[in-house]
C-alpha cells in the first residue's frame, strides 16, 4: 500500500510487517463491534485517517476477511475471517487451557488447585496442581468431589440440567454429597460464575470455584481451589482464581462474562 510508513530499524529486527499489524487492529475492531460499522466509525476506533481507513478495508473486503453491504456501505467480517475463527474453536481445548492457568496459579498463590469435568458420578478432578505455600492432601488426580458440600459441585448444580445433577446425586452418599443447596444459591452461583464455601469440609479452608465456557455458553469445565484465606496477602490473591477463569474464558470464547465483580 502506497501510504505505508517505511519500515524501521527495530521492525526489521523484530521481523514484524507493520501492514499486518494495521489490518489486524482493523479486524480486531470489526469482530469486537456490536453491529456493522460505517467507515468514519472504523476509523475512529482505529485512530487512522479516512482515506488509509478506505484502503485498508477495501483491501480486506477483496481478500474475503471484511465485507462490505452494497446498500448502506456498513462494513463488517467477512467468509473468510469467519472460516478462520471456526477453525480456531475448533482448536481449543479448554481443559488444557485452564490447567496452564491453574499450574501457574498454584505456583504463585498459596492456593492449590486444578480443573475438574463432569462425569456420572460427579465433579471429578482431572488436573490438581499443589501450592508450595498451602496443599491439602487428601485430594488428588482422578478424584471425585461432593456436590453440595463444594464451590465445584455448586458451580456444576447452577449451570447443568436438573436431571444431569439428580442422575448423579443418586451415585453419591447422603453423607458424601452433602445437603442440596436451595434455588436461591445457585441463582446466586450462576449470576456471580462463582462460588465459595468456608469451612465446609475441613475447618478454616476455603473452596473457590469459577465455570468454564466453550464459545456457545456451555459448560466445559470447573476451576477450583482450596485456600486458607489468612494465607492470603491481599484481595488480589483472593480472587486470583476469578482472574484466571476470566483469561480462560477470552481464550475458548465463552465470554462475556465478569463474575460478581
Amino acid at each position: 500500500m502506497d501510504d505505508e510508513a517505511p519500515e524501521t530499524p527495530n521492525e526489521k529486527r523484530s521481523g514484524t510487517i507493520q501492514s499486518v499489524a494495521i489490518a489486524a487492529r482493523f479486524l480486531n475492531v470489526l469482530a469486537s463491534a456490536e453491529r456493522e460499522l460505517a467507515l468514519g466509525e472504523v476509523a475512529r476506533r482505529t485512530s487512522t485517517g479516512g482515506s488509509t481507513t478506505h484502503r485498508y478495508l477495501q483491501s480486506l473486503v477483496k481478500e474475503g476477511l471484511a465485507k462490505q453491504d452494497p446498500a448502506t456501505g456498513l462494513y463488517d467480517l467477512g467468509p473468510a475471517a469467519l472460516s478462520i475463527g471456526i477453525g480456531a474453536l475448533k482448536r481449543v481445548d479448554a481443559v488444557e487451557i485452564a490447567a496452564a492457568q491453574m499450574k501457574a496459579l498454584a505456583y504463585q498463590h498459596a492456593a492449590s488447585g486444578g480443573v475438574a469435568i463432569w462425569t456420572d458420578r460427579g465433579p471429578t478432578l482431572v488436573r490438581w496442581y499443589r501450592s508450595a505455600y498451602f496443599s491439602i492432601s487428601p485430594l488428588a488426580l482422578g478424584d471425585i468431589l461432593p456436590l453440595d458440600n463444594t464451590a465445584c459441585g455448586l458451580v456444576f448444580q447452577a449451570f447443568l440440567p436438573k436431571t444431569t445433577i439428580d442422575a448423579a446425586r443418586k451415585q453419591q452418599p447422603a453423607h458424601f454429597r452433602g445437603t442440596p443447596p436451595t434455588k436461591a444459591v445457585l441463582e446466586d452461583v450462576r449470576s456471580a460464575c462463582w462460588s465459595e464455601l468456608t469451612s465446609h469440609l475441613l475447618s478454616n479452608v476455603t473452596g473457590q470455584a469459577a465455570p468454564v465456557f466453550d464459545a456457545q455458553g456451555e459448560l466445559v469445565c470447573v476451576m477450583t481451589t482450596v485456600a486458607d484465606l489468612g494465607q492470603l496477602k491481599s484481595p488480589e490473591d483472593r480472587r486470583a482464581l476469578f482472574h484466571a477463569a476470566n483469561r480462560v474464558n477470552q481464550s475458548t470464547g465463552g465470554l462475556p462474562w465478569q463474575g460478581g465483580e
